[in-house]
């Protein structure tokens, strides 16, 4: 991770994905996979001089016991901030709820839920906190 990475707030962090993500959603506009976005976003960020970690496993302790899930949650940026990107017609509860979730099981305090799908990209991010 490189030293400037490591200075950035949560805040700072997620203000800069944000431009990243409107960056991406004004060049491709809505309507693609997630994947595509994905893929365009970590380019973005990369470019940009953040460490990131895609598509992280998230393991699972269940009693005592690790179990191997299949977890994994689209971005990690610097290890402070988690994205996790849809394409749907609406974020619903159910996003948020996966969202949290990926928060608790990581630790991570702040995670950025991005619909590239939405008409106006300011319209489709849910910023989540995990008050641990």
């Amino acid at each position: 991770m490189n030293s400037v990475t490591q200075t950035l707030t949560e805040n700072e962090i997620s203000r800069l994905v944000i431009g990243e993500a409107i960056h991406v959603h004004q060049s491709l506009g809505p309507g693609l996979l997630e994947s595509v976005y994905e893929e365009c976003l970590i380019h973005r960020l990369i470019q940009s001089g953040l460490a990131i970690e895609r598509q992280k496993p998230i393991p699972l302790v269940f009693e005592g016991i690790k179990l191997e899930c299949g977890f994994r949650c689209d971005i990690v940026v610097a290890g402070k901030v988690l994205i996790e990107i849809k394409a749907v017609e609406a974020l619903h509860d159910i996003h948020t709820a996966q969202t949290l979730t990926y928060l608790k099981l990581t630790g991570i305090k702040l995670a950025l839920l991005i619909n590239f799908n939405a008409v106006l990209l300011k319209d489709g991010v849910k910023r989540i906190v995990n008050n641990l």
